[in-house]
């Protein structure tokens, strides 16, 4: 859980963006909720290395470096991220780590870095010119895998997972490769299972979609069921990207449906917004503890949908606790609708307690199974617990 600047600074951010976002995440009570990783995202340095190979920050934007960032973000109580890039490039054509993993790797350990998100852009092919992998004749979106470049994308993160191992701080490892391939979990803490999100309904929903579980009944049908979410667990998520909640991109239930189905995939809850200038309603959608609870909920477990219909979806989440699931009525459609969840879908018998997570309320005992009227665009999130 923590924070990005990308989403809503991209790369108009100095070491005073990074600062305020850390007194905000104190300020706003969301340290208290859970969130802790305060990440720097690409052109945070020079566009060239020092004569002995090292990345430098730029000046203009981190006057006093990144270790006295780092300083002022642990006396917070929270954690610093940093980014690098796979390649010879960053994908904003700032200095890549190829050939130079360990030096960085040692160089942000030495900042006192805690979490390192590596990037996919401008692979050594012999050339920097090309960005993504129709350059060995793949597809960019990854429908088409090609086993030269998968090779060397493997080999790659699996020198920068040595890297982060051997640089003596424990730092998470973020692979932001674009797309699922089933060696990541083997490397990363989080790897990135989708092209970059974007702050409206379709992206949302396309983002959801790559990393929901059983693609099989989805476009991408890559991975059959139960799909990409068997490799998620304690230690390596599934990770869709970042939160768009408060960028302004999507209504108030549309974001509220985000940070819902992110909580039922257990992904990493990684905030997009400005925190110094926060909507009570954004500040309520991204401090709901009880959502919240879902998402770090100890079992690890990502859920997925289990509804025959893909417009009026049922996910849900098995949680630690006996009988006990989370569960995500999703409305796609353009008007209200009702969406049952029955318990025998969620493997319960008999009768089963109700909690609507969003309304903070109990509903009671239903015999059977639950029906609610979900608005357009919305969900309804619930805690079911059989009796």
């Amino acid at each position: 859980m923590g924070w990005n600047n990308y989403n809503y600074f991209v790369d108009n951010f100095t070491d005073v963006t990074i600062e305020q976002a850390a007194d905000a995440m104190v300020s706003s009570g969301l340290k208290t909720v859970g969130y802790e990783y305060i990440n720097i995202d690409d052109s945070w340095d020079n566009t060239t290395r020092d004569a002995s190979g090292n990345l430098v920050p730029n000046p203009a934007k981190f006057p006093n470096g990144i270790a006295a960032v780092a300083n002022y973000v642990h006396a917070r109580g929270l954690k610093l991220g940093i980014y690098a890039d796979r390649g010879v490039l960053t994908c904003s054509k700032y200095p890549g780590s190829y050939g130079h993993e360990a030096q960085d790797a040692a160089l942000f350990a030495s900042w006192g870095v805690d979490y390192v998100k590596v990037d996919n852009c401008y692979p050594n092919t012999g050339t920097a010119a090309s960005n993504d992998r129709t350059q060995m004749g793949g597809t960019v979106d990854g429908t088409v895998p090609d086993a030269r470049y998968q090779t060397a994308q493997q080999n790659d993160y699996t020198v920068w997972h040595n890297a982060i191992k051997a640089a003596g701080r424990s730092m998470v490892f973020s692979i932001c490769a674009w797309w699922f391939e089933t060696w990541e979990p083997t490397l990363g803490n989080m790897f990135r299972t989708t092209k970059d999100i974007k702050d409206n309904w379709t992206s949302f929903l396309a983002t959801l979609d790559g990393n929901g579980g059983d693609r099989s009944r989805y476009a991408d049908a890559n991975y059959p069921a139960p799909g990409i979410a068997q490799y998620a667990g304690p230690g390596h998520w599934n990770d869709p990207d970042m939160l768009e909640v408060g960028n302004g991109g999507m209504t108030q239930v549309e974001q509220q449906a985000q940070f819902s189905l992110w909580a039922i995939m257990a992904a990493p809850l990684i905030l997009g917004n400005n925190l110094t200038n926060m909507s009570a309603g954004t500040l309520a959608t991204i401090s709901n503890a009880e959502v919240i609870a879902v998402d770090q909920d100890p079992l690890g477990k990502q859920g997925g949908p289990i509804s025959a219909s893909t417009t009026l979806e049922v996910w849900a989440k098995e949680l630690s606790g006996a009988n006990t699931h989370a569960v995500a009525l999703f409305n796609r459609t353009a008007g209200a609708a009702n969406i049952t969840v029955t318990w025998s879908s969620l493997g319960l018998t008999g009768a089963a307690t109700v909690r609507d997570l969003w309304a903070h309320k109990d509903l009671g005992s239903m015999a059977t199974q639950y029906t609610a009227n979900v608005p357009s665009h919305a969900v309804v999130m619930l805690k079911v617990v059989g009796e």
